[in-house]
């Protein structure tokens, strides 16, 4: 069965499910702030904090969203320009140490998304176990043999693509032996219950036939936690969903996170989806045992009788 190493950490079939608390842009620009999020998720129970490593003129034209004249879908809400929300989110590259250091206090793992070739030299420099993979990137060859080229984990989100691209994708990282867990996603961010319908949960069972190799996983911006029950029960080993402590604030994330309540609510019901599980073999299970008692003491040398025995 597919496994793979994220430091002392075995992520696969066979071990408990693998929770990334994607804390993203939901530091606010602030420092404190990103660290007391780090310390939560933990306590909540994420085995991993991964953040974003973006600048906003590398990823976003302002000149290109302003001629649009007017901001779509989730981003219409933002009252701020795209360019000036992904500004204020983006992880300044100082805090990368301080950040790595909070997340071993806490005693869960620290990785990034890079979103350009830089960013992925830096966090590799930085020592991260693994890199994500975020969905827009899964059409940009170069970035991603970059953080193959590492010898890292890859866990790669695969959400707005078809099946030609995840073909390229694995075309791409193969060569360099990495291991990786292919993610299914969707990318909408509005939060709306009616997004549950564009999961497809069963595009897992086509990973896990196309590639037997490969850990599956679900990185998710639905609300509550039944697509991760799902996931986890059609052999999803890893899952990412945002994180914050408070989904009513300002920001374009903290609508569609978990917070610390609804994380541990996550958690506890995915571990008890795993024992439900169980093994593939069908047998008479150990609480279906009968046991039969006597009812009454017998001498020694005296022969049982139906009637002696009652069973439970």
């Amino acid at each position: 069965m597919p496994e793979f190493r994220v430091g002392e950490r075995l992520v696969g079939s066979g071990h408990p499910t693998y929770f990334i608390a994607d804390i993203a842009a939901n530091h606010d620009g602030s420092l404190d702030r990103a660290i007391e999020l780090v310390h939560m998720a933990a306590r909540a129970g994420a085995d991993a904090a991964k953040f974003q490593h973006f600048r906003a003129p590398h990823i976003v034209s302002d000149f290109g969203f302003r001629a649009l004249g007017g901001q779509k879908s989730h981003q219409s809400r933002w009252q701020k320009s795209v360019y000036e929300v992904y500004e204020a989110a983006s992880l300044p590259w100082e805090w990368t140490l301080s950040v790595q250091k909070a997340c071993a206090e806490a005693g869960i793992h620290f990785f990034s998304a890079p979103y350009d070739l830089e960013a992925v030299d830096m966090l590799e420099a930085a020592g991260v176990p693994a890199f994500k993979m975020g969905s827009g990137d899964i059409t940009w060859p170069t970035i991603i043999a970059r953080m193959a080229r590492s010898g890292r984990p890859l866990f790669a989100a695969t959400g707005a693509s078809d099946l030609s691209d995840v073909q390229r994708l694995m075309a791409i990282v193969r060569p360099y032996h990495v291991p990786i867990c292919l993610m299914q996603c969707n990318t909408n961010y509005t939060g709306d219950p009616d997004n549950i319908r564009h999961v497809h949960l069963s595009v897992l069972k086509s990973y896990a036939a196309l590639y037997p190799d490969a850990v599956l996983g679900l990185s998710d911006h639905t609300p509550g936690h039944v697509t991760v029950l799902g996931a986890v029960a059609l052999g999803a080993a890893a899952i990412e969903k945002h994180f914050t402590d408070d989904t009513s604030r300002e920001g374009p994330d903290h609508g569609f996170s978990m917070d610390p309540y609804t994380w541990r609510e996550m958690v506890d019901r995915t571990r008890e989806i795993e024992a439900a599980l169980g093994e593939s073999e069908k047998r008479v299970a150990a609480n279906e045992i009968e046991t039969v008692i006597l009812t009454k003491a017998l001498s020694r040398g005296e022969h049982l009788r139906f009637d002696d025995l009652v069973g439970v």
